[in-house]
């Protein structure tokens, strides 16, 4: 019996990067600890999803441009069922690219104070979602949510380490005066801000 089994998915398609790790799952016989790595976002999604259903933490990590590890905890009692590997399919599928595009720290007209806490609870519904965004954008107001002292911060920094990419508008954090705050993901321009948009299959406005 292994406590340990390692898993490359490298370069491997939806849903192979599943299969691999259930089939790993199964050779690991009890309590111990998965690591797979893959090259997309996809992979990463599903593998959480999949780990997740199966009772087990899992945890991923970004080790470079296009490789992710992700690291399944599993505990006693966790079963692979005989095919279950051979069956895995997509369950977030390569073709639905979801972006959440954020323009204001608070969500809806009325009370800003109300909207502040909307805001919050919206981007911690965010990470209990099976279905992660691919991109979250954050622009115009919305950028303070990417900061030093967002009420956001931990559950954006979560969805990052999950392989959600964060981008905030570069002009936005410069009008603002907060450059040199950002927190989490990365500062981005209005012309990734279009392609993003352009390229989604659903696109989510708080």
């Amino acid at each position: 019996m292994a406590n340990n089994v390692q898993v490359d998915a490298m370069g491997d398609a939806c849903p192979i990067p599943v299969v691999k790790t259930l089939k790993a799952l199964r050779e690991l016989g009890g309590a111990g600890t998965v690591v797979t790595l893959v090259d997309n976002e996809v992979a990463l999604q599903n593998l959480t999803r999949m780990a997740r259903e199966k009772g087990c933490e899992v945890a991923s990590e970004q080790l470079g441009e296009k490789r992710y590890r992700v690291t399944l905890t599993v505990p006693e009692g966790v079963e692979v069922a005989d095919g279950e590997a051979e069956a895995a399919t997509c369950l977030v599928p390569a073709e639905r690219n979801l972006v959440i595009q954020v323009s204001s720290d608070a969500m809806g007209a009325g009370s800003d104070e109300l909207g502040r806490s909307l805001m919050k609870a919206f981007v911690y519904a965010v990470t209990q979602q099976d279905e992660l965004p691919a991109t979250m954008l954050f622009y115009n107001g919305g950028a303070h949510l990417t900061c030093e002292g967002s009420p956001c911060l931990d559950d954006l920094k979560a969805l990052a380490e999950q392989g959600v990419e964060i981008l905030t508008c570069g002009t936005c954090l410069n009008h603002y005066g907060i450059a040199d705050k950002l927190a989490v993901g990365e500062v981005t321009n209005m012309y990734v801000i279009c392609q993003k948009l352009e390229q989604a299959s659903h696109v989510v406005r708080p």
